[in-house]
């Protein structure tokens, strides 16, 4: 794997690390910050912070952004205004085990819509790799015990992850299908432009989630939250990911979100003080020997004549 692939698999990896934070957040307050409420202020804050860096940059590249025209109105409705409102919808109405399972469905989705929208079809290698690491992921969900996966059970809130999922494949495909027109575009302008767009999308389900008597206070915990959504799951985070996307590709970029409960189960040992036991360590072995397997690159260049052979002839 050369360097610009290793950094980008480096910067996948930071995104679902800082997304695994995420999920964190949204199981944690749930109870103190309505969904699109936080979906709302967590994108206005990040927007706050990276405008004054981006105005000028924005304005230089004004013809390649109208170049993309309604392409960017797209990736803004479904990277920036719908997953996470999504996702924090479902984690009122679902458990934090149901929300991983259905997330498990995003790999398949991208290889899949990869496919039929890229033509990129991946390798029967990397079909097993994904298999293999959503052995391990089920092995997590479980926590080892078969009688646990039959008690599972599935309701609204696993629904809207679904589409969230969804939402969320096709947002990282049309990442690369339209990486022609989002190219001159620098990575932080167009973050940027998503924002701008996005958060105008999200104030309607805000102000209508106030008008039905939802209701928010300030207090520093909540502000932390709010704080840690919008500089680590919002900048770091997608910053890494549409990195990723352009150099990966969608479906092995999308292989990482198996490794999403493994961060989340170490940040819940390292900051919850909840002990990783061994199920814990099995599955995160699995997860990473399938994305191993399935991110690897076959390289068809023949190989480089020895120095010795070369000097023979």
């Amino acid at each position: 794997m050369n360097n610009s692939r290793m950094l980008a698999m480096v910067g996948l990896l930071l995104a679902v690390l800082c997304w695994s934070g995420n999920a964190l957040v949204a199981r944690a307050f749930n109870g103190e910050i309505p969904p699109f409420t936080l979906a709302f202020w967590r994108w206005l804050l990040a927007l706050s912070l990276l405008l004054p860096f981006v105005i000028r940059p924005l304005l230089r590249h004004r013809q390649a952004l109208r170049n993309a025209g309604w392409r960017l109105l797209v990736l803004a409705a479904t990277g920036v205004a719908a997953y996470n409102s999504l996702l924090y919808t479902a984690a009122h109405s679902t458990a934090a085990i149901n929300i991983t399972l259905v997330n498990t469905c995003l790999p398949l989705m991208t290889f899949i819509g990869g496919g039929l929208l890229l033509g990129e079809w991946p390798l029967r290698r990397a079909w097993f790799g994904m298999a293999l690491a959503a052995l391990g992921l089920l092995v997590l969900i479980s926590r080892g015990s078969f009688a646990t996966l039959q008690t599972l059970s599935f309701n609204r809130g696993d629904l809207i992850m679904l589409v969230a999922v969804a939402d969320w494949a096709l947002y990282s495909l049309l990442l690369r299908r339209w990486a022609s027109y989002l190219q001159p575009i620098p990575p932080l302008a167009l973050l940027g432009m998503l924002m701008l767009l996005g958060v105008p999308m999200i104030m309607p389900f805000y102000l209508y989630e106030l008008s039905q008597g939802a209701t928010f206070t300030p207090t520093p915990s909540t502000l932390a939250a709010i704080g840690y959504t919008a500089v680590f799951a919002s900048l770091v985070a997608y910053l890494a990911w549409n990195h990723g996307i352009r150099v990966m590709g969608a479906a092995k970029a999308a292989l990482t979100n198996y490794l999403m409960p493994v961060f989340t189960a170490i940040l819940g040992w390292l900051l919850l003080d909840e002990g990783l036991q061994g199920f814990h360590w099995v599955g995160g072995a699995l997860i990473f020997s399938g994305l191993l397997l399935a991110t690897q690159i076959k390289s068809n260049a023949p190989a480089p004549v020895p120095a010795q052979a070369r000097a023979i002839d």
